[in-house]
């Protein structure tokens, strides 16, 4: 916007009487220059009503235009086709003297904006945004630059439908048209003015793509029930929805204000809307990191450590697992409110893990450091080293989320190496398990196992034994190495799971055979990068 002109002037003087603070007057008249949002109250005030002192006629040149990048707008009503700028004599109708303007303004300024409800008053004042910085920075968290964020109360859709309306019947009562430009919202006004406040005082630019988010929650308890109208008249805009408090959601609001008809509206809520005798209240302040995400490889030494926290009906059945022993070194540098553990498939509570170990990612929630350098990260990999005797971590590192799926990319066509020993009932000579070693690319059958059914779906999955070398040990006893597709179930191979799977080592022996231990050689995924030593 260049300046206010003759058109603007019934809105200014509707809704200053209405009791609308400047800066949503200015949203109203259409002005899109983010500087002048950023004048003092005061200042707007006294600059609308010189405004309204002014002779009709002539163009305002109180505020002075400022070059500004397009802004988002609302789209609220669109103005007639072909109306013009004047009425049928060619003159400009006559509107409210600049006299009942004074007193209008005098009334509004002290009063909390009708149509805001004070976002656009108090809350762009330096002792907020201060507030908010103390928050901030009271929180210690690392960044380097910030997105600012808002949540509204969702009356103030109402509201602000309602100061339209007004707006509209008093254009109407002019012979005035509509422009079929669009308000300025109420979110996007408010950036405008507190965006430059914040960065200037924690000394970071903002970034509508930063992962540190600054985030103020709006309440306005006096005007709370302004919207339940609504689902009366749109009942099918307001179902109730797990993890919501009311079914008064901003986004059903706004739905049902574009279902309901204007006369409708109208017989429920004053147009423009009345003032409220108190300001929002800033229920919250909160600020959030983006996760961050480290990846490595464990091996696994104990045979009584599960992958995961080990926990049946409530109840914990072993003292630690492998993700919480690496986790909670990282939760303690990262400062971090949660976690989430994945990885390239996970063995058995029994089962070891070694060789080059088994790829593993976690993402740190909303973490308070998030930079490390290389040797930071070595020394954290050897402090979850030195703190058990059960796993070591190799690579740590940092990573983004896209590098993790590579983790769980073709899983199923990767390969995994076992040693497994072996029990045979029957005595077994070396010649009796030679022959294993010339089987290549056995295809197996496997119904998913018992031990598993219980999480797992019932369903046969068809996997692959590459290659198989038995190294003799005594009548009873054998080691067989093994080179098979990833998902394959390892002790059912040998055992059978009462024929679940077939063959198994069992039928090809012609004779019982268990498994006694199993360990993971290795699992042929090539991610994370080795790390140098």
């Amino acid at each position: 916007m260049s300046s206010l002109t003759e058109k603007d002037r019934p809105i200014v003087q509707l809704l200053l009487n209405a009791g609308t603070c400047p800066r949503c007057i200015l949203r109203f008249c259409c002005v899109g220059s983010q500087v002048l949002y950023r004048h003092p109250h005061k200042d707007l005030m006294k600059d609308l009503e010189e405004f309204l002192k002014t002779n009709q006629g002539e163009e305002d040149t109180v505020c002075l235009g400022v070059a500004a990048p397009p802004c988002k707008r609302i789209r609220l009503e669109d103005g007639e086709e072909g109306a013009a700028d004047v009425n049928h004599n060619g003159a400009i109708p006559q509107v409210p003297s600049a006299d009942s303007g004074n007193a209008a303004t005098e009334s509004s300024s002290g009063k909390v904006c009708n149509v805001c409800l004070g976002i656009l008053q108090e809350f762009c004042e330096a002792d907020f945004v201060k507030k908010v910085c103390q928050k901030v920075n009271s929180a210690d968290y690392q960044f380097t630059s910030f997105v600012f964020s808002v949540s509204l109360p969702p009356q103030l859709s109402v509201r602000e439908r309602a100061a339209w309306l007004g707006v509209k019947q008093e254009m109407r009562n002019l012979g005035l048209p509509l422009a079929k430009d669009d308000i300025v919202q109420l979110k996007e006004a408010y950036k405008w003015i507190i965006h430059p406040q914040l960065s200037e005082e924690l000394g970071v630019p903002a970034d509508g793509k930063s992962l540190f988010e600054v985030s103020v929650v709006f309440a306005h308890p006096e005007t709370d029930e302004e919207c339940h109208f609504l689902a009366t008249a749109c009942p099918d805009c307001f179902k109730p929805a797990k993890n919501k408090q009311s079914v008064f959601t901003r986004m059903a609001v706004i739905k049902a204000l574009e279902k309901i008809k204007e006369e409708d509206f109208l017989k429920h809520f004053p147009c423009p809307p009345s003032s409220p005798k108190k300001l929002c209240d800033a229920l919250e302040i909160q600020c959030n990191n983006g996760a961050v995400f480290v990846a490595g490889r464990y091996n696994k030494y104990s045979r009584n450590l599960p992958q995961t926290p080990w926990i049946i009906d409530g109840e914990r059945k072993l003292e630690s697992s492998v993700e919480e022993l690496i986790s909670e070194h990282l939760m303690a540098e990262f400062k971090a409110d949660s976690f989430n553990f994945s990885s390239s498939g996970r063995e058995d509570v029994d089962v070891r893990t070694l060789g080059n170990g088994r790829p593993f990612a976690i993402e740190l929630v909303n973490p308070r450091r998030i930079r490390f350098t290389a040797e930071e990260m070595k020394r954290l990999q050897q402090a979850i080293n030195d703190s058990s005797d059960k796993i070591q971590v190799r690579d740590l590192q940092l990573v983004t989320r896209s590098a993790i799926g590579r983790m769980k990319e073709g899983e199923e066509e990767k390969t995994k190496t076992y040693s497994a020993l072996i029990w045979t009932d029957k005595a077994i000579q070396r010649e009796d398990i030679a022959f294993l070693d010339d089987i290549k690319e056995l295809k197996l059958d496997q119904k998913t196992p018992l031990r598993v059914l219980h999480r797992r779906p019932l369903a046969v999955r068809c996997r692959l034994i590459h290659t198989m070398r038995s190294e003799y040990i005594d009548e009873h006893h054998f080691r067989l190495h093994l080179k098979t597709q990833a998902g394959t179930y390892i002790k059912e191979f040998v055992h059978g799971d009462f024929g679940r799977t077939k063959p198994n080592i069992g039928s090809l022996l012609n004779r019982t055979a268990d498994i006694l231990e199993l360990d993971v050689e290795s699992v042929d995924v090539d991610w994370p990068p080795t790390l140098a030593d």
